[in-house]
C-alpha cells in the first residue's frame, strides 16, 4: 500500500463573523476560531478541508508539514 503524506492546515481568522449566518459561525467555532487574527493548526482531512472551504472568505489558509 502507498502511504499518504500527512500535512496540517494553518487557519487564521481574518474577517469578523459578525453578520454571518449561524452555520458559518458554527463552522468557525468547530475549527476553534474565536477572535480575529487567531491561528489554529488542524489536520488536513477531507472533513476539515470542507469546513475551511465553507468559511474561506473569512480565513487565511496555509498548508504546513505534519510533525
Amino acid at each position: 500500500e502507498r502511504e499518504l503524506e500527512m500535512s496540517n492546515l494553518t487557519v487564521t481568522l481574518k474577517r469578523s463573523a459578525i453578520g454571518r449566518t449561524q452555520d458559518q459561525r458554527a463552522t468557525l467555532r468547530g475549527l476553534g476560531l474565536r477572535r480575529l487574527n487567531q491561528t489554529v493548526v488542524v489536520a488536513n482531512t477531507p472533513s476539515m478541508r470542507g469546513m475551511v472551504k465553507k468559511v474561506l472568505h473569512l480565513v487565511l489558509v496555509e498548508e504546513t508539514a505534519a510533525q
